[in-house]
């Protein structure tokens, strides 16, 4: 009797431990998700054989994870948008940035500074690239320094081109020169 309880046993835990293929396949995927590791990086984006985007950084981690692929600047980034003429129309520098590859993005972090060709700068603690839709942009407060015109705005919110010369805040206030505001009126 009790070989056959046994026997019984065994066949009844054998087919309750039946799982899906892809279930194992993304067990397995999750657990090896390789890393790799690079310095001195340099990445170029280009459209018709020409540069419009160079990112720069001292180390980046890829982690190729099939559900989740994304590249990881721990130690910095360096980021140069490109004209058509193919000057340098804006860069910008950041402590951390984060590329997502499925979403399209590039979300910098900690010490974020946009320049552009006028030298204004935009400083934050988060800005997003939207590499498809040529914009960056943050819900974060942001502080923007104009020295030809001598203003500086302050507020939450922002958006902006790729090469920082059209731009909004949403939540608006900061000094402004009152010639300016004068001279804008007055058109």
């Amino acid at each position: 009797m009790s070989k056959y309880l046994i026997l019984i046993v065994v066949i009844v835990t054998s087919f309750s431990c039946v799982t899906k293929i892809e279930d194992i396949d993304n067990l397995t995927s999750e657990l090896k998700a390789s890393i790799e590791v690079a310095t001195n990086v340099e990445i170029l984006y280009s459209d018709s054989a020409q540069i419009k985007v160079k990112i720069s950084g001292p180390t980046m981690n890829r982690y190729l994870d099939r559900n989740n692929p994304r590249e990881e600047f721990p130690n910095g980034v360096h980021v140069e948008f490109f004209g058509p003429d193919g000057q340098i129309e804006s860069w910008l520098d950041a402590d951390y940035a984060l590329r997502e590859t499925k979403k399209s993005r590039i979300i910098t972090r900690q010490n974020v500074n946009l320049y552009n060709e006028k030298n204004e700068k935009l400083e934050t603690w988060e800005l997003i690239w939207d590499e498809k839709g040529d914009r960056v942009y943050t819900d974060r407060f942001v502080m923007i320094t104009q020295p030809e015109r001598g203003d500086t705005s302050y507020g939450y919110g922002f958006v902006a081109n790729n090469d920082f010369t059209r731009f909004e805040i949403q939540k608006n206030s900061g000094k402004m020169n009152i010639d300016d505001i004068t001279k804008e009126l007055n058109k």
